[in-house]
């Protein structure tokens, strides 16, 4: 078969460009058998200041009076995660609008005070509510949720024992209707089994009740950091993790401890760094924002 100027020209196009095609299968295939899997997305914990908890006193931290007469404060992060181009925030933090009150806010026998808002810190790395994707909530007590209506267009994440039991009446120690209120518009997520947020095993929330019915700890795997389990208010402080401490506003004392339990097994099958929230040296042995490890 004679081919004219033209075909030729053709033919070499075609060849060429399925040279190309095999080239690119080709090095990805090698670098596959070479390398392994594709290189997991960039990921980020940044821990975020979202208030304090000062307490005349913290005798309800143990239902054994182990703090009883004893003064103490507790700092409250939130952490936000990114995983490529997705942010997940683990907490909301006492609400933003303590921020407007000078002598901050005393309630539920302590004062809450807050000196920056959540939304400007935010601002600070250049995002907005809206950048969020997921808000995950450890629970429900209002330390934890009074930020959930920064949020109108986050799918949230949460035990799925918890918001019926905060929706209850009375309304359990704790929580504040008015604070969860949004929840009733919002896109939820609720959750029986630990929950692998983005399907790769590197942010998975995991069941850990007693404290509250749905009460979670969060475990992250960092590419340069490692595993880092952030106990949620499992612990209080590192004496509650030593003395295994169960407060007294916790609704089960049995699953607080079966908790405890799978938190130690967790750590040693893991190695991972475990912080507790409200424990002012792991907050402080963090990064400060907007400073994050990865």
């Amino acid at each position: 078969m004679i081919l004219t100027g033209s075909r030729k020209i053709a033919s070499k196009a075609r060849r060429g460009i399925l040279l190309f095609f095999f080239l690119i299968s080709t090095a990805r295939t090698f670098s596959t058998r070479l390398y392994g899997q594709p290189a997991p997305p960039a990921m980020r914990l940044y821990a975020i200041d979202c208030g304090r908890l000062d307490y005349p006193n913290m005798d309800g931290f143990s239902d054994t009076n182990d703090y009883a007469g004893q003064t103490g404060s507790l700092v409250v992060p939130c952490f936000l995660v990114r995983h490529g181009n997705d942010w997940m925030l683990w907490d909301t933090g006492v609400g933003d609008r303590i921020a407007a009150l000078a002598n901050g806010e005393v309630k539920q026998d302590a004062r809450f005070s807050l000196k920056r808002t959540l939304a400007s810190q935010l601002a600070a790395i250049g995002l907005t509510p809206d950048s969020i994707r997921y808000v995950a909530l450890s629970h429900l007590h209002s330390d934890h949720s009074g930020n959930i209506g920064l949020f109108p267009h986050a799918v949230f994440l949460i035990g799925a024992a918890e918001l019926p039991w905060a929706r209850s009446l009375p309304t359990p120690e704790g929580v504040e209707a008015p604070l969860i209120a949004p929840l009733d518009h919002a896109k939820i997520e609720a959750f029986d089994k630990d929950r692998d947020v983005f399907g790769d095993g590197t942010v998975r929330i995991l069941k850990a009740p007693g404290h509250t019915p749905g009460h979670c700890m969060l475990l992250l795997k960092l590419p340069k950091a490692g595993p880092i389990l952030i106990t949620g208010d499992l612990f209080h402080q590192r004496r509650s993790l030593k003395e295994h401490l169960v407060p007294r506003v916790n609704t089960s004392r049995a699953d607080t401890l079966a908790s405890m339990n799978r938190f130690e097994g967790l750590v040693k099958a893991t190695g991972a760094r475990a912080i507790i929230p409200h424990e002012r040296q792991d907050f402080q042995s963090l990064p400060a924002f907007p400073g994050f490890l990865e």
